[in-house]
């Protein structure tokens, strides 16, 4: 259908993006596109526009169209049928491929998996097809039972506890463990799933390791802990070991009982650990780390954060929380241990600022997430000076690549990408805009040198 009509104007002029993509003709790279937007938020594929914006038209034969749905039909899995629109702006023929977000995914063309992040396409990892899938359904990793779980593998004595808990907050119960365990969903008949081994297993398993350091340098340990308790006791374990080796001081204000100030605020230390252990992707091999240092701690979780959340989102509370252990997260704020969705992130923060700490640091690494919260050291009048530069002159993501080199004189342009969730064209260009505004410098070559931030 040709429509003699401007209302694309618009789309085209705000460039490319999440729903939005720009090709001179038709070609393998638009399945894929649609792909991408299947799998993700929907989007449109906008046939004769240059990738820079400018109005280029396309070549039409009478069955152009439909045998390109035809292609894109055939090369899709399952199949997909964009809506189709032709358009005439400025004179110029363009032909606009809408596709809806498909309902059940993930949808593949000739066997790869595409996602949109940004104004890109990402080949889907196979970890992350299988939480693709099961979202389509509502549901997670922990709700599945598991065969290889035995309701003997679970501590009753540990449910009973969490029913005490339970009890605490507005509703009271009676059940006993095992009528508690279903009716909560976390047995389902005789079967265990996946959260309630998480939560209750009897013996330690490898499942839920955390390691624990605490360090002089980064090669000197002086203390260490492992735990591969069930997660709800690894809480605890975990904010023991973290005040083990964080500094107190005993304010005396006077009046009949005196203040402990700690080195970091552990309210703010709680939530951080509680986010990692209810969040953390416990499919990966990999393992949680909490590494103590003289002047900042890290924590380091197994899995990252959603492709539809960026850091800047968590930092400006612009995101709608989706829990990675969706039933483990309901049960623990029905517990108490979690007191709201999404909003974990922004009372560490509150807690950091009311300490007159420096901002924590949020940050996409390898297959994981990492939380850095700093003390208070000489170094901060330093950092405050490069706050307001950066306030003053940057946008937000060129501030986030300035802190992430700032942290990093290693880092290389893939990961700024992957961090920031743009294409390394947009980093090599934000890079040479921080060069030459003399934020950034580049010391050395491509391959032996590093980045040094010099604002």
């Amino acid at each position: 259908m040709i429509m003699n009509t401007n209302k694309y104007k618009d789309l085209i002029a705000q460039g490319e993006g999440v729903t939005v993509e720009f090709k001179q003709n038709f070609n393998k790279q638009v399945i894929e596109t649609l792909v991408a937007f299947a799998n993700s938020k929907g989007g449109n594929v906008i046939l004769g526009v240059a990738d820079n914006g400018l109005l280029m038209g396309v070549d039409l034969m009478e069955e152009s169209v439909q045998n390109w749905i035809n292609e894109i039909k055939i090369k899709t899995s399952p199949q997909l049928i964009p809506d189709a629109e032709i358009a005439i702006i400025d004179n110029k023929r363009i032909v606009v491929l809408e596709i809806q977000e498909y309902p059940v995914k993930p949808v593949s063309t000739q066997g790869k998996y595409f996602k949109r992040v940004a104004n890109s396409n990402h080949l889907i990892e196979i970890s992350e097809l299988v939480n693709l899938h099961l979202k389509s359904f509502n549901t997670s990793w922990d709700y599945h039972t598991n065969n290889d779980f035995l309701l003997q593998d679970l501590s009753l004595d540990k449910v009973q506890t969490s029913i005490n808990r339970y009890n605490q907050t507005e509703n009271r119960i009676n059940d006993n463990p095992i009528i508690f365990l279903r009716k909560s969903e976390l047995v389902r008949g005789e079967k265990v799933t996946n959260a309630a081994y998480l939560l209750f297993v009897k013996q330690n398993t490898v499942l839920t390791t955390i390691e624990l350091g605490r360090f002089q340098t980064n090669t000197i340990i002086k203390d260490s802990q492992r735990s591969k308790s069930d997660v709800l006791s690894q809480v605890d374990f975990v904010l023991d070991f973290v005040k083990k080796h964080i500094n107190k001081e005993i304010a005396i204000t006077g009046e009949a009982h005196h203040v402990q100030k700690w080195q970091y605020p552990l309210e703010a230390i709680r939530e951080i650990v509680i986010n990692m252990i209810v969040h953390r992707d416990y499919r990966s091999t990999s393992d949680s780390v909490v590494k103590i240092f003289d002047d900042f701690i890290e924590f380091y979780n197994p899995g990252r954060l959603p492709d539809t959340i960026t850091i800047n989102d968590l930092l400006s509370n612009n995101y709608k929380s989706t829990p990675r252990n969706k039933l483990m997260a309901d049960f623990c704020k029905s517990i108490g241990l979690i007191e709201k969705y999404g909003s974990g992130i922004q009372r560490i923060l509150e807690f950091c600022k009311k300490s007159n700490l420096p901002s924590p640091e949020f940050r996409n690494i390898a297959d994981g997430f990492q939380v850095t919260i700093f003390a208070k050291t000489s170094d901060d009048t330093l950092d405050d000076t490069l706050d307001d530069t950066l306030d003053d002159t940057l946008t937000v993501r060129e501030k986030q690549i300035v802190r992430a080199i700032k942290n990093n004189q290693d880092i290389i342009q893939s990961e700024l990408a992957r961090e920031c969730q743009v294409s390394i064209e947009t980093i090599k260009r934000d890079l040479k805009k921080l060069q030459n505004n003399d934020i950034i410098r580049r010391v050395g070559g491509k391959r032996e040198g590093h980045w040094e931030v010099i604002a």
